[in-house]
């Protein structure tokens, strides 16, 4: 089809490309990495930087591989120098990383030419994205929390909350125990399904009680994310 072919249209090792071209794959790469931006945003606590790199992250990766088109050996370096890079941030959320795939690949198909397929992957896969994210795709039920709470060394952590837990939860589960401060507090971490979300407060003052006023987080299971 010849909306997907190259539209370097030169003969030569490498291909030279010319000003009209590039611009041509310059500004569709500004246009899908805004979109993608902007997709991205909805929804999601995003940050303004992984915004902005969004948007640009194509235009970058497009240029890098025209200069570098059939060029064997400048390929390998440049295949090398991304392999050594390395986010110097926080973990992404896996819907992060799915976007910023979605820049470096809409970068990849410029860099070649291949507009069509850029446009189609890029439209393709935001508006899947679009549609997941307006029907709550795999989020997590309202009551779900993910719970982390500071004891004394001196309570047993394996039954203190047990009547509390079956008050107000339909599940909990224990997902880790850490030790600080010398071992003389345990910090314990649960994932719980709440019954009534309107009584997590209440939930938390029992346990309060039993924890001596210590330290209580009740977050949901995604809040766990630092920003990019």
């Amino acid at each position: 089809m010849d909306i997907i072919k190259s539209i370097f249209t030169g003969t030569q090792t490498p291909i030279t490309v010319t000003l009209t071209e590039y611009l041509i794959c310059l500004g569709s790469a500004l246009v899908m990495g805004i979109l993608i931006a902007l997709v991205g945003r909805f929804r999601s606590k995003q940050t303004r930087s992984l915004s902005v790199a969004l948007a640009l992250l194509p235009m970058i990766v497009q240029t890098i591989i025209m200069l570098v088109n059939r060029e064997f050996g400048a390929g390998l370096a440049v295949a090398g120098a991304f392999g050594l890079v390395r986010f110097r941030s926080a973990p992404a959320s896996a819907r992060d990383i799915v976007l910023i795939a979605l820049s470096v690949a809409v970068g990849l198909a410029l860099g070649m030419g291949t507009v069509g397929i850029a446009v189609i992957l890029c439209v393709l896969v935001l508006v899947i994205l679009f549609i997941l994210s307006l029907v709550g795709f795999g989020s997590s039920p309202s009551g779900a929390r993910s719970l982390r709470i500071v004891i004394p060394e001196t309570l047993n952590y394996t039954e203190v909350f047990n009547d509390v837990f079956r008050k107000y939860t339909s599940r909990h589960e224990l997902t880790r125990v850490k030790t600080t401060n010398m071992g003389s507090l345990f910090h314990l971490q649960y994932d719980i399904m709440l019954k009534n979300p309107a009584k997590e407060k209440e939930f938390i003052d029992e346990l309060r009680i039993r924890n001596g006023n210590l330290e209580i987080v009740c977050a949901s299971p995604d809040d766990g994310m630092k920003e990019i």
